[in-house]
């Protein structure tokens, strides 16, 4: 558009001529040039789309770059990780976290989780205080922000997050990771000065990259970048996001092993009585999902704040060690729980227990100010769930193991959860190695969880937890819900 008359511009570059309509005009632009004989366009496959970010040479160095990071990033913070959880409780790495626990001593449980709760709450207090005003969420710098992050506030949310929960408070190991592949983008963004597009796409592929390295799932972690830090399954997220998600889980195996993460899971065989169960409990967990996360994001607006997140820290962690003197499945992310659900082993009114306990546990320890992951928390809730409601169906049609229930329950959760049933469901192939010959009813379950969900409301476990904007900030009319 021609501006208002002013000084005479001098002279002016000429202009480059329009592509004919047989030129490609793909950015950046692919080596055939010129279109097929048809004269169609490649791009009118629907995932075949315009780049996002112009996917050049310099964002695939950093695509790789990042990926690195996030290994060793990722390496760093499991090596903290399990540092504490030795500490604490005895473990040893390759044993398991649930049994150094239930060796424990109830007194140590106690004190364990109260000391967790006193150097956490007042390591992130001082943190806050000296890095107010930076942001830290992923989520938010990437669906409403600009996609950058502090890193001085983002390391040490994430240490003190893996300190606390390898002390065993119940929150998820993977949110440091995740920021951490985040800050990498954004870092690496900076210093190879990308477009603001490409740097959105960068913390995005990191952040996916986190996840996928510490618990050994590249494919999943390639398709949580795709399905629920960006929306969208195209090819040109696709593509970056299964780079960086394979070269950080490759380099994170400098220290992290690479057998899946719940190991020894039996071979569950397809039963029609599993696939008659798929539904009902599908659209029940869909139900329960939609309560739990319309939880969280309660919690989490009203959590505690300032000074008086210490004492409430303090008391809440040490109610949290008491309760699980009779239940030390509580501890930690849930991995155990999970572990223990997948492998069949509970009661009927064990695995009720733990599925009431385990998300108010953490809840209570998101609502005295702790920062961590969900991700486990949600599915090992989700495991215990669909054991209980198993070994229950089993009454009326018996004929499969209480873990294949679990496997279900675990996908329909973490699906729904997440509203991402495609990343559910590969994270719980991936995580267990297993579960292929479940894949119909799992598939099921996860569907109706997850449309049960959305159509009830619609938020997950990581827009639930977005801060609130400022008032300036604010949508000046409501925004449509696609729920």
């Amino acid at each position: 558009m021609p501006g208002p008359a002013g000084p005479d511009p001098g002279p002016q570059r000429p202009q480059r001529p329009a592509p004919s309509p047989s030129q490609r005009r793909r950015t950046p632009p692919p080596l055939f040039r010129r279109r097929l004989p048809s004269g169609r366009g490649a791009m009118e496959q629907p995932n075949v789309t315009h780049d996002l970010a112009p996917l050049t040479a310099r964002f695939w160095a950093t695509v790789v770059l990042v990926g690195v990071a996030t290994g060793l990033l990722g390496d760093g913070l499991m090596a903290i990780l399990f540092t504490t959880e030795h500490l604490a409780f005895g473990f040893h790495q390759g044993g398991s976290f649930l049994a150094a626990v239930s060796r424990a001593s109830a007194l140590r449980r106690v004190v364990v989780l109260a000391l967790s709760g006193l150097l956490g709450s007042v390591a992130w207090f001082v943190l806050r205080r000296l890095t107010a005003g930076q942001h830290a969420e992923i989520d938010h710098a990437l669906w409403r922000g600009d996609a950058r992050l502090s890193v001085p506030r983002s390391l040490g949310t994430s240490v003190i997050s893996e300190v606390v929960v390898g002390m065993g408070a119940s929150i998820g190991r993977e949110a440091a990771p995740k920021l951490m592949g985040g800050v990498a983008g954004s870092v690496v963004a900076d210093w190879f000065r990308l477009t603001p597009e490409q740097r959105w796409l960068l913390v995005a592929c990191g952040g996916g990259a986190g996840l996928a390295c510490v618990y050994n799932v590249p494919l999943g972690g390639a398709l949580f970048t795709a399905e629920v830090l960006v929306g969208t399954l195209s090819l040109p997220v696709a593509l970056p996001a299964l780079a960086c998600s394979w070269v950080a889980t490759v380099t994170a195996w400098l220290y992290l092993p690479r057998h899946a993460t719940y190991t020894n899971v039996p071979t569950y065989h397809f039963a029609f009585t599993l696939l008659a169960f798929s539904l009902p409990a599908g659209v029940l967990i869909g139900v329960l999902a939609a309560l739990l996360i319309r939880l969280v994001g309660i919690v989490s607006h009203h959590r505690l704040q300032g000074w008086r997140t210490i004492p409430a820290s303090v008391l809440g962690f040490a109610a949290l060690g008491a309760l699980g003197i009779a239940y030390p499945q509580l501890f930690g992310n849930g991995k155990g729980m999970a572990h223990e659900a997948f492998l069949g082993v509970g009661t009927l009114g064990l695995f009720a227990a733990l599925a009431a306990l385990k998300p108010l546990a953490t809840t209570m320890t998101l609502g005295v100010g702790a920062s961590g992951g969900l991700f486990t928390p949600f599915m090992s809730t989700g495991a215990a769930l669909g054991g209980f409601l198993g070994l229950a169906w089993s009454h009326l049609w018996p004929g499969a193991p209480a873990g294949a229930y679990a496997t279900i329950g675990a996908a329909a959760m973490i699906g729904a959860a997440m509203q991402a049933p495609l990343a559910g469901l590969v994270l719980i192939l991936e995580l267990t190695h297993n579960g292929f010959e479940l894949m119909v009813p799992v598939i099921a379950a996860t569907v109706l969880a997850t449309a049960v969900a959305r159509q009830l409301d619609g938020y997950s476990i990581y827009s639930a937890r977005l801060p609130a904007l400022p008032p300036s900030a604010a949508p000046s009319a409501p925004e449509p819900e696609a729920a």
